[in-house]
């Protein structure tokens, strides 16, 4: 009798693997290796979860209500046609089970987040990668991969890890050269970091058409990735699906607690963004004055290029050996870059004077 098998493709999929937390002997860590907020999640937010402690025995709210409730509050939404999940992860992974199958495909830009590909192989579909043009989503190249399999087309926008973005007109256009069924999920995980006037985060497409999903996450801006919460925004047909494809309590109580005082602690959100609005241009000239070129982004993080990647690897050792914790991304097929998120102020002047010694060794 032979061994339990997985189904075909599931063996060949690399399972992600998250920045580093810990450090073999070093105590003091300075982690800028997952994009988390500099200052940890909102004060009201770690009393909402301390709270929720007293009812650990109760199921949560299987349908999210507070939480949708407070998420349509602020931005304007339809709470209906609000989706939580555990992360906007398990989020891309439902709508890959729901839409997407053996002889389907997921396109994605070349650099996109890896768990397109992962929940795209997860539920037997091909993945498919379109070249991007100087580390930016191409839509013209997006549209030329498109065929009668696509079923959904993923975009970071901002992008993970480049930082780089569409504009409000070139997602309007991508959406518009894409044939009715398929899916277009705008992955607008760092939307509230960017702040340029040609950005959106994808709303407005959402509410005029029947084939766009937006996706948010509490991981990023609000410091709660420990919980895992994330949602969407989707067409009212889409909303449904994905309602009858997630588990009915996927979000837990104290998750959902924690997110609600989030969304409510509007000043918190503010001097976050406030702070990445300071240091994310001051480490981008910091690095290119050291010879490290970076990446325009609009996230709350940065790729420096390191030139090859042996000089990467060696800068993310001797960062590792000074206590500081960064981002390698040659499983983006970037090998000769490392990803930086931004820290708080001395967090960020202490990669850069390590980066200074670094740059003047000369065996860098």
């Amino acid at each position: 009798m032979s061994n339990p098998t997985p189904r075909p493709g599931i063996m060949g999929i690399a399972p992600y693997v998250g920045g580093e937390s810990v450090l073999d002997g070093q105590n003091d860590v300075i982690k800028l290796s997952s994009n988390e907020n500099a200052f940890g999640p909102s004060p009201l937010a770690q009393a909402a979860y301390t709270e929720a402690a007293a009812n650990l025995h109760r199921y949560p709210d299987g349908g999210c209500t507070s939480l949708r409730a407070a998420i349509a509050e602020l931005h304007g939404l339809d709470a209906e046609r609000i989706v939580c999940g555990a992360g906007s992860d398990e989020i891309i992974s439902l709508l890959c089970q729901a839409y997407a199958g053996p002889g389907d495909e997921v396109l994605y830009s070349q650099h996109g987040f890896l768990m397109y590909r992962i929940s795209a192989m997860a539920a037997g579909a091909t993945p498919i990668a379109a070249p991007e043009t100087d580390l930016r989503a191409d839509v013209d190249k997006l549209l030329a991969h498109v065929t009668s399999r696509t079923r959904i087309v993923f975009i970071a926008n901002p992008n993970n890890p480049t930082g780089t973005y569409l504009t409000a007109a070139e997602m309007q256009r991508l959406r518009d050269g894409l044939p009715p069924y398929v899916i277009l999920a705008i992955d607008a995980a760092y939307a509230e970091y960017a702040n340029a006037d040609d950005y959106t985060a994808g709303q407005s497409l959402v509410a005029a058409h029947d084939n766009v999903v937006m996706l948010r996450t509490f991981s990023k801006i609000y410091g709660l990735s420990a919980l895992r919460v994330g949602w969407c925004f989707a067409p009212p047909m889409i909303a449904d699906v994905l309602n009858r494809v997630r588990g009915p309590f996927n979000v837990n109580a104290a998750a959902q607690a924690a997110a609600v005082a989030a969304v409510e602690d509007v000043a918190f959100e503010a001097n976050a963004r406030a702070h990445n609005d300071t240091w994310l241009p001051w480490l981008a000239d910091e690095l290119t004055a050291l010879g490290l070129p970076t990446v325009p982004s609009a996230g709350n993080f940065l790729i420096a290029d390191f030139g090859s990647s042996a000089r990467a690897q060696a800068a993310s050792s001797f960062l590792e050996g000074r206590g500081i914790l960064v981002r390698a991304v040659g499983g983006y097929g970037l090998p000769h870059y490392l990803r930086i998120a931004i820290g708080r102020e001395d967090e960020n002047k202490a990669v850069v004077a390590a980066l200074k010694v670094f740059v003047a060794t000369p065996a860098s």
